[in-house]
């Protein structure tokens, strides 16, 4: 049984993006950087700087760890640009047309969620330090936010060409603010970690960060012309924007003592650019976060994207306040749940079908791959078990390798080692 699909390309939400809508490395590249300049980036880094001394530990460990995350998503980037689909269209390949349901209904789930708490940390620092009512300011920042995504993906371009240099001449500001204030560089190299970590901590708290994230890489990279575009645009979202934004906010940390940017903003006497870098920094991760929600509903569901995503929207906006102060824990602890989906997809497109999709409308997708399912089960356990120290405590980058190799090995002994996916 087939759902209705959608019969305009509503940002191509069930289909391949065709090349007249593919986009160079310039603007894939803007459009990564927006997703990664994220303000919880800057909070991890103000956590690490608390607990490494700035040079070599911290740089190293916040190198490593981004480069990890940019590895991961370069795996899927590549996959998205030479298909051109979403996540939820190459998670039917994996676990099956009504399987992929799951997969896209813990997606849209969670990043509704994360959409919700975006907005109420838009609205809680402005209403700290300049004294306008909740409220009217969640309103305001939903709405804009929504709008965005509502519009597609031309929107989330412009919204982040406007933000990402408006954010690195902030974060370069306040990172000057630092150094001068602290007596230079050669006193920040000085700073004794107050609150010590180990590298291996580290590398977890910069990977688990934002893997969630990166999983989602595929809904804006099959926008990109070529694979090459694809993938450098994903390292450089990655690697070099989310490690900037680790920097910004550990930089900020050592000199002030402060872990929370918007604090470390308003100590430096930067109030007003603070709030406007913090107000960019959410809303272009924001909107991506509900862009990838809005892609999951269409999956489960077949209908328009914009419809859904301006749902999705006003739930996350009404139910802000209560995500914020209830949902972050239940937020992370689903988030374990979605790096496995990756891993799924990496090990089903590279080593199951060798890196060769039919497209959409040629292949014959199982209902509900059962491999996937059990590797996910089984990612997820492996992810809960690692340990808190030592080389296998970046629970993430575990549940990922996980879930590859056991879909691929479940894949062979439960339906034999003929390729499912062949070129026509």
């Amino acid at each position: 049984m087939q759902e209705p699909q959608v019969t305009t390309h509503d940002d191509y939400a069930l289909e391949p993006v065709p090349e007249s809508a593919r986009r160079g490395l310039i603007s894939m590249s803007t459009v990564m950087l927006g997703f990664t300049f994220f303000a919880a980036s800057m909070w991890t880094g103000g956590t690490l700087g608390k607990g490494f001394h700035l040079w070599p530990d911290l740089i190293l460990v916040i190198l490593f760890g981004n480069l990890i995350l940019g590895i991961y998503g370069a795996f899927l980037g590549y996959a998205a640009a030479k298909t051109n689909l979403s996540t939820h269209i190459l998670a039917r390949y994996a676990f099956g047309r009504v399987g992929s349901k799951l997969p896209s209904f813990m997606l849209a789930f969670t990043q509704i969620g994360w959409f919700g708490v975006g907005v109420a940390m838009f609205a809680y620092p402005i209403n700290k330090f300049i004294g306008i009512p909740i409220i009217p300011l969640i309103i305001i920042g939903g709405f804009l936010m929504t709008a965005t995504v509502v519009i597609g993906f031309k929107a989330i371009e412009w919204i982040s060409i406007i933000a990402v240099p408006a954010i690195l001449l902030l974060g370069f500001m306040s990172v000057g603010k630092a150094i001068g204030d602290s007596g230079g560089m050669s006193a920040l190299l000085q700073v004794e970690p107050t609150q010590a970590l180990t590298v291996a901590v580290g590398v977890a708290l910069a990977v688990g960060s934002f893997i969630s994230g990166a999983t989602l890489t595929p809904d804006f990279v099959r926008f990109a012309k070529t694979k090459s575009i694809g993938v450098t645009a994903t390292i450089i979202g990655f690697t070099f924007g989310n490690s900037l934004m680790f920097v910004f906010g550990a930089i900020g940390a050592i000199a002030t003592g402060q872990a929370d940017i918007a604090e470390v903003l308003a100590i430096q006497g930067l109030l007003g650019g603070g709030i406007a870098l913090l107000a960019l920094n959410i809303w272009t991760t924001n909107d991506n976060a509900l862009y990838a929600s809005g892609l999951g509903l269409a999956n489960i569901t077949g209908l328009k994207r914009k419809y859904l995503t301006l749902a999705a929207g006003i739930i996350g906006t009404v139910f802000s306040v209560f995500l914020y102060n209830n949902f972050v824990g239940w937020l992370t602890f689903l988030s374990v749940s979605l790096p496995p989906i990756g891993g799924i997809i990496i090990g089903d497109f590279y080593l199951r079908s060798k890196g060769e999709y039919a497209s959409p409308k040629e292949h014959q997708f199982k209902e509900v791959n059962w491999a996937a399912m059990i590797a996910w089960a089984v990612a997820i356990i492996v992810s809960k078990i690692s340990p808190e120290t030592g080389i296998l405590s970046i629970a993430p980058l575990n549940s990922i390798i996980t879930a590859a190799v056991i879909h691929v090995i479940a894949d062979s002994v439960i339906y034999g080692k003929k390729l499912q996916s062949i070129k026509q």
